[in-house]
């Protein structure tokens, strides 16, 4: 990882523990303030981790899978900025610890990681006042993604206009058998499917 300096930044060994062995981090931001350990936000291709560094080897990791990731918001001041992060059962983390920069970088990561496995591009709106900024991340309501991520910001997703309801159902048992989605979503989608063939 680069710092702001362009030094190589070393990810902390709670992380790397929690890592799975092809997850790849894109995007991660460390802030120290005042005599505490430092606090973590990563971004990896597929999924937020958030990491508060305690006394004594302890920590608090949580990580969220962008299958779980509903909301990210984005409040920039003039002073401090506020990032809340929300997903599904009631997960909600709020870092009041990024300056305006920071939070706009770590927004744009989200955003380019959940484009490179959704199926439907992500939507982030942007409301500016006098003395604020607020972003809203906002996933689609019926997230499908890819068996595998990819991580290729710079290069569009090729789309198909209009595919084949029998393959979609292969993919929608696919994502149903690895865990993706629950039983309900995959009957409720199913339903939907099995209507246009």
């Amino acid at each position: 990882m680069e710092t702001e300096k362009g030094e190589t930044q070393k990810l902390p060994k709670p992380v790397l523990r929690h890592l799975e062995p092809d997850e790849r981090v894109l995007f991660s931001i460390k802030k120290k303030m005042s005599l505490e350990k430092p606090k973590w936000l990563l971004v990896t291709d597929r999924r937020i981790i958030y990491l508060d560094e305690k006394v004594l080897g302890r920590y608090d990791l949580k990580a969220l899978p962008y299958q779980k990731l509903e909301q990210v918001t984005v409040k920039l001041g003039i002073m401090s900025s506020e990032f809340i992060i929300e997903g599904e059962e009631n997960i909600k983390l709020r870092l009041g610890w990024m300056n305006r920069e920071e939070a706009s970088k770590a927004i744009n990561a989200i955003k380019d990681a959940l484009n490179a496995i959704a199926i439907e591009p992500v939507s982030i709106e942007v409301k500016k006042g006098l003395t604020s900024e607020t972003w809203v991340l906002k996933k689609p309501k019926e997230l499908l993604t890819r068996t595998m991520p990819a991580y290729r910001p710079a290069q569009p997703v090729a789309r198909e206009e209009k595919e084949d309801p029998l393959e979609k159902l292969k993919k929608l048992k696919e994502l149903y058998d690895m865990g993706v989605i629950s039983q309900e979503e995959y009957e409720e989608k199913r339903k939907k499917l099995l209507e246009e063939v």
